[in-house]
């Protein structure tokens, strides 16, 4: 199997057995440089164009990236000034990356951009223009989205953690210090320490900027064993320190005012200090993503002589790897291993129910006040369970969505004989189609519908939450920096997914969200 058309937007796409492939390779390329040996082996033979997009401003991924590209001889490397760019005219993102496909025969994207699931958004729609027109599908580099993931410097550190263990990926212990709110490297590893077959994390972050629930419910997830601790002075009182490190900046940029007024604090809570030396077991080794913050740093440069410091070997180690993501996506490296293969979810939500014998559409109900039909559709069990506000904020909202304003409709509250409060809606000569179902299914789930015909009952349906939600205009992704909001102009369509939770999952920035935040009303 070759990597041809593969992409990495998360680290997620590649599964554990090729990134332990690529960190095999990895130390393969380094020793043989370190030898002075042949590393043409590794240089992409294809007709290949590499073009590094960085929107957002970078200095050590960008120039790690284009001295990777450059050891890749027979490569054409284009180095986008996105100063001068379409994008500050305002122009497609699309439009912009669909033209520059046509301009080779095969085409690596190495992007950086604050819109949180670009790089998943153009994988799809560019190989959507390279079938139209007969292309070669390109592959795309995710070097960091907004605060999502950075799942190129990911590759770098759990090499780097590997190889500080001999390459013995059973069990790794690694506190995360610093801005856990904010730092995307730190989101990535959420996933990327799954090389490891035995994890234990420790967070070490003030409750301002600590990691992001949906991250370490993840991790959880994942069969890692988390610690919280909100200060390194707390963290070190503890016995069982860590022998990895992992320091992150203070991302102050993406604070809001009132994070900032405690900047002081926060900083102090998470920026190591000579009189903790003397705390630390032996053969710890810090590593951090740098650049280091030059007033502020949380690894303070007193440290850079002495043997904690592994964060310069860690950077060099962004050049290997880059260069091997790139040999591999540009066919020059291939594995034996089985394809990967994503599970599409199949499930039932629109179920039909048993219709007892002999019931006459709403009749029953209707004896406490529902205007019986003779034809057209009840909607029942609306939110069952909940408030009353609550049920009459979820009968507007269907009514909105699917714009049912029928002159002769009702609706109403009712106590069901177990004490729950009900919704439901009458729709006299009124059907609702398949799509409508479906569209109901995710705004209401758990929700009844019934088709009446000559006052009886004729289908029903009970529904649940669907495992994908798409196809909609009015769903929005609550996340603001999620390449799907409708500010930022890119027509990117809102799609979720359901998690093992019953949470939906945005497809691009992976913000989780309740089947009630996904509406734009």
């Amino acid at each position: 199997m070759n990597f041809l058309g593969r992409s990495l937007t998360v680290i997620n796409d590649f599964s554990v057995e090729e990134q332990l492939f690529l960190y095999e390779k990895t130390k393969l390329l380094k020793q043989l440089w370190k030898e002075k040996k042949d590393t043409s082996k590794f240089q992409i033979k294809k007709d290949v164009g590499i073009y590094i997009i960085f929107v957002e401003p970078s200095t050590r991924t960008k120039e790690s990236f284009i001295n990777a590209a450059k050891f890749h001889k027979n490569a054409k490397v284009n180095i986008f000034d996105s100063e001068h760019s379409s994008f500050n005219k305002k122009e497609s993102y699309v439009d912009t990356f669909n033209m520059l496909t046509g301009y080779s025969n095969y085409s690596i994207f190495i992007v950086r951009t604050k819109l949180e699931g670009t790089c998943k958004y153009l994988d799809e729609k560019v190989y959507e223009f390279t079938k139209r027109h007969g292309l070669e599908k390109p592959s795309f580099i995710n070097a960091g989205d907004g605060k999502h993931e950075h799942p190129t410097q990911e590759l770098l550190d759990e090499f780097t953690f590997l190889e500080q263990l001999n390459f013995d990926n059973s069990y790794i212990h690694i506190a995360l210090v610093g801005d856990l709110l904010h730092g995307r490297t730190v989101h990535s590893k959420a996933n990327g320490l799954k090389i490891f077959k035995n994890v234990l994390v420790d967070l070490i972050a003030p409750e301002e900027l600590s990691m992001p629930i949906h991250y370490v419910e993840k991790m959880k997830k994942n069969g890692f064993e988390i610690r919280l601790f909100d200060s390194i002075e707390n963290y070190l009182k503890n016995e069982n320190i860590a022998p990895i490190w992992y320091f992150t900046r203070l991302q102050l940029e993406r604070m809001g005012e009132d994070i900032l007024e405690k900047e002081h604090v926060l900083r102090n809570s998470v920026t190591f200090r000579k009189e903790f030396l003397e705390k630390l077991p032996k053969n710890v080794k810090f590593y951090h993503p740098l650049p280091r913050h030059k007033m502020y740093p949380t690894i303070p440069t007193f440290l850079d002589t002495l043997p904690l410091n592994g964060w310069e070997e860690q950077a060099i180690n962004g050049y290997w790897t880059r260069t091997v993501l790139l040999s591999m996506l540009g066919g020059a490296l291939e594995t034996d291993l089985d394809k990967k293969i994503n599970n599409i979810i199949d499930e039932q939500f629109i179920i039909p129910a048993n219709i007892t014998n002999g019931t006459k559409g709403i009749l029953k109900e209707g004896k406490r006040g529902i205007k019986p039909i003779e034809n057209g559709t009840v909607i029942d069990h609306i939110a069952k369970g909940k408030s009353k506000a609550q049920i009459y904020e979820t009968i507007v909202k269907i009514r909105k969505i699917l714009k049912l304003y029928d002159i002769d409709s009702a609706d109403g509250i009712f106590q069901s004989q177990d004490g729950n409060f009900k919704g439901y809606i009458s729709l006299p000569d009124r059907y609702l189609s398949k799509k409508e179902i479906k569209k109901l299914s995710a705004i209401s789930p758990n929700t009844t519908v019934n088709i009446i015909k000559n006052s009886k009952v004729v289908e029903k349906y009970r529904i649940s939450l669907p495992p994908y939600i798409y196809g909609f205009a009015e769903l929005k992704c609550k996340n603001e920096n999620c390449i799907t909001n409708p500010t930022h102009g890119e027509n990117a369509e809102a799609f979720f997914i359901k998690n093992e939770k019953g949470e939906l999952v945005c497809k691009y920035c992976e913000t989780p969200h309740t089947f009630e935040e996904i509406w734009n009303i």
